[in-house]
């Protein structure tokens, strides 16, 4: 005899439990994308302020601009490398932050007011990865794997 429809235990139906499995396959590969893509596109914004490239102007490194120029570019190679990621990710997560209040709060009370949208979201992003790390394909993951060789 068939359960009624409210005493059966929650199953999830087939087709979606494929698809769960395979985003859980997936995670660790489009972790890295989002690392190296994220890094690329952040690293560009360093090009601007340092070497005036990309339709950008160069700014004097001896001021705001020229250090966030330089956290940008050096803080965008190391992402795409996938080297020192945690703590890489902390600081730019934190100077996208000090981005948001020193330079775009002023214009506005709502991100999409004051240009704010892009430097939170790389703010998500990079709070995300001094979270979860670098994934697989990084320089992390190489000197972790060495670490754990030379220990045993």
């Amino acid at each position: 005899m068939a359960q009624p429809a409210s005493r059966r235990p929650f199953t999830t139906p087939e087709p979606a439990r494929t698809v769960v499995a395979e985003a859980v396959r997936l995670a660790p590969t489009l972790q890295t994308v989002l690392r190296i893509g994220t890094g690329l596109l952040f690293l560009q914004h360093g090009l601007q302020k340092m070497f005036g490239l990309l339709g950008g102007k160069a700014v004097p490194l001896a001021s705001l601009l020229g250090v966030a120029g330089i956290l940008e570019l050096v803080g965008g190679l190391l992402l795409v490398v996938g080297l020192f990621t945690r703590p890489v990710a902390a600081v730019l997560a934190l100077e996208m932050v000090a981005a948001t209040v020193i330079a775009h709060a002023p214009r506005g009370g709502w991100p999409i007011q004051n240009g704010a949208e892009l430097p939170l979201l790389y703010a998500l992003i990079f709070a995300f990865l001094a979270a979860s790390g670098a994934g697989p394909a990084s320089a992390d993951a190489v000197i972790s794997t060495r670490r754990m060789r030379t220990r045993r």
